[in-house]
């Protein structure tokens, strides 16, 4: 079941006023349920002794907050971008060495 929190660390990220907070035990005997409200409701708190200690997230809301994806290159486009004109990429001629045998 949903618990409210009423002593919170000074400085401490300050849930959002719709957030239910839920303790692990709770959650866990309950899931199906907590995910189904961070679906419908928002996400929900989750928490460890008191102790915030994890976020159920619908799947959108997941998503809005990752960073935008960059464009992947493939290594050949890549290499192409590499601009090599100012290095030296000749090398002395590889005789291999004696081996005592």
């Amino acid at each position: 079941m949903p618990t409210s929190n009423t002593a919170r660390k000074v400085g401490a990220p300050r849930p959002t006023p719709t957030m239910d907070r839920w303790k692990l035990e709770d959650a866990k005997a309950r899931f199906s349920e907590v995910v189904r409200l961070a679906s419908s409701e928002g996400p929900q708190m989750v928490t460890v002794r008191g102790k915030e200690a994890a976020i159920i997230l619908n799947p959108e809301t997941y998503r809005q907050l990752l960073p935008e994806a960059k464009e992947q290159l493939s290594l050949v486009d890549f290499l192409q971008t590499l601009d090599f004109s100012g290095i030296d990429l000749e090398r002395e001629e590889d005789r291999g060495r004696e081996i005592d045998l």
